[in-house]
């Protein structure tokens, strides 16, 4: 393969969403974030997929843009995870997203970490990046 075989995609792809560059406004990070949840809904929960490397790429753009736009303070995502729950007036048992309420309850002490299966289900509940729920969002 040639190195404009490899570049043309990258290339088309950057023209269509503009990832090569950070998020500009509030369009452009309203298309990434739509496009990132479409391709995370349809793969499967497999890490290993190769297209999973480019829902971290975006989710990492939004992540930057969002930094900016509203910080999030630096808490690890249990504790996000538990601000989030009193914000929208959850308990343990509202979140099967995670498992039984025993498994909630180790991973909001932080003695269990959430599988990729968990992430996706969470971004999607609270309407947030994936990144928002892993270490060093």
């Amino acid at each position: 393969m040639t190195l404009a075989e490899i570049t043309a995609p990258w290339l088309a792809l950057h023209s269509a969403l503009g990832i090569a560059a950070p998020i500009r406004d509030q369009a452009h990070y309203e298309r990434l974030v739509d496009f990132s949840q479409q391709l995370a809904e349809r793969l499967p929960d497999d890490a290993s997929d190769p297209l999973w490397a480019l829902v971290s790429l975006i989710a990492g753009r939004i992540g930057e843009y969002e930094h900016r736009i509203h910080p999030w303070p630096q808490i690890a995502p249990h504790e996000l995870l538990a601000q989030l729950m009193i914000e929208h007036g959850l308990s343990q048992k509202d979140l099967p997203e995670i498992g039984p309420q025993s498994l909630v309850s180790a991973v909001l002490s932080g003695k269990r970490k959430l599988n990729l299966r968990q992430v996706k289900a969470l971004a999607k509940r609270f309407s947030v990046p994936m990144e928002t729920f892993t270490e060093g969002h």
